[in-house]
């Protein structure tokens, strides 16, 4: 491919505002030139129709090109260089304005891709009706959801690379990162690649992967002998979740120790998530493991071999559950005191206080609460392992702060969680010599 220095590129390069197209202007691609006519038609409320256009010519012509209007262009690439130019132009359009209340034709995910991409590349979490706000008062017209989403997903890729390559790189990545940051752990699942139903045995699929640092494993055995896990859903072409783990020092700084890219959050994939981290990373005896009441997660912790003696439930979770099945406001207060009592003389109050609200209800209830096991959600009878930690709070901090990289191809989250951490250590360390 030839570079393009600034000098290179004569005077008559590329249409800007509201210039009008002209003969003898030039564009660096193809793509540019279509970009071009597309916006010129756009602005003006008018569209055309592409008469040829292969690899060295575009001809476009007015949609209602005869007796309405005479406008049409030709762009060919020129032998003599790598341009592309207009050769011949027949304009401005003689055509009535459309309406422009509505979408317009040549609006396509690639020219708002061009618009959105300074906006998508200063925050991939831009949300799509503000990009369409945008794309309304820039042109004038009111585009689908559709569009513009894909159009975002364009941008995204651009700047962080392809979707589906992206999954091809994992493996590469992952091993150029345990060559040259040694201690590296990953465990990376495949399944078999099918077409149709014919075996493709040349390739094979993404499942899972599971993924810690060297550092994290190190800094871990100086945290609170506690973990806090939670899964967060990934958005954009593909979907999945990204399950991660959380520690907290002795001065409350927040620590994720590893991460896990999964097809669904599932049984089998917690399990796999679960086991890996207790295998690589919180490999200390008696390390308790804090989660949500997720049906998933509790069948993951009952399979043999997961390896967490010690695992509590968030009580917010708890309260939650608590309040789908019951509608008193004052009896999820008392259980949520319960759970924070530090005496099972203070836990029994509360519970006394819920069984004696209403005597139609308060049955059930205590029915429900008895349903739970005490050590998984009553602070007294934790036997201090908690360190005062009922909820999983220390998860949701850390899924705020990944918020920006669940809309990234699969390769660009784990790259965020490399360069992230080593910021994290760096300004730590620069912290601990001041």
């Amino acid at each position: 491919m030839n570079s393009t220095n600034a000098e290179d590129i004569p005077s008559n390069y590329g249409l800007t505002g509201e210039m009008e197209l002209q003969v003898g202007l030039k564009f660096l691609t193809k793509d540019a030139a279509m970009l071009a006519v597309k916006n010129y038609n756009i602005r003006r409320s008018a569209e055309f129709k592409v008469v040829e256009s292969d690899h060295t010519r575009y001809v476009c012509r007015c949609k209602l090109f005869g007796d309405q209007c005479s406008w049409m262009v030709r762009v060919a690439k020129t032998r003599a260089s790598r341009f592309w130019e207009v050769r011949k132009y027949q304009g401005p359009h003689t055509c009535l304005a459309s309406e422009t209340s509505q979408d317009h034709a040549q609006l396509d995910s690639n020219v708002i891709c061009q618009h959105i991409f300074p906006m998508v590349q200063a925050d991939a979490t831009i949300c799509i009706k503000v990009l369409q706000g945008s794309v309304e008062s820039a042109y004038g017209y009111k585009v689908s959801y559709k569009k513009v989403w894909l159009a975002k997903q364009k941008a995204i890729a651009r700047i962080y690379g392809d979707w589906d390559d992206s999954y091809n790189q994992l493996q590469r990545y992952f091993n150029a990162l345990q060559t040259f940051v040694p201690g590296t752990i990953v465990n990376l699942q495949t399944r078999p690649y099918y077409v149709g139903n014919t075996l493709d045995r040349e390739s094979v699929m993404f499942h899972q992967v599971f993924w810690s640092f060297l550092s994290c494993v190190e800094a871990f055995k100086h945290c609170k002998p506690l973990v806090s896990v939670d899964g967060t859903h990934l958005y954009g072409k593909y979907t999945g979740t990204l399950l991660m783990g959380i520690a907290q020092d002795g001065n409350n700084n927040i620590l994720p120790i590893a991460f896990a890219l999964v097809e669904r959050e599932n049984t089998d994939a917690w399990y796999f998530f679960l086991t890996n981290l207790r295998r690589h990373v919180a490999t200390q005896p008696d390390v308790l493991l804090i989660s949500d009441k997720h049906a998933a997660i509790k069948a993951a912790l009952e399979r043999e071999g997961c390896g967490w003696e010690h695992n509590v439930y968030c009580v917010r979770h708890i309260a939650s559950n608590f309040a789908t099945n019951f509608k008193s406001k004052e009896a999820k207060r008392h259980l949520v005191s319960a759970a924070y009592s530090k005496t099972q003389e203070q836990a029994q109050y509360y519970l006394e206080l819920i069984s004696a609200e209403d005597p139609t209800t308060s049955p059930e209830m205590m029915a429900w609460i008895r349903g739970l096991e005490p050590p998984k959600w009553l602070q007294h009878r934790d036997e201090g392992r908690r360190y005062g930690h009922m909820t999983t709070n220390l998860s949701e901090c850390i899924n705020s702060v990944m918020k920006g990289t669940r809309n990234l191809p699969v390769c660009a989250i784990v790259k965020s969680t490399y360069y992230r951490l080593n910021a994290l250590f760096v300004q730590k360390g620069r912290q601990a010599e001041a």
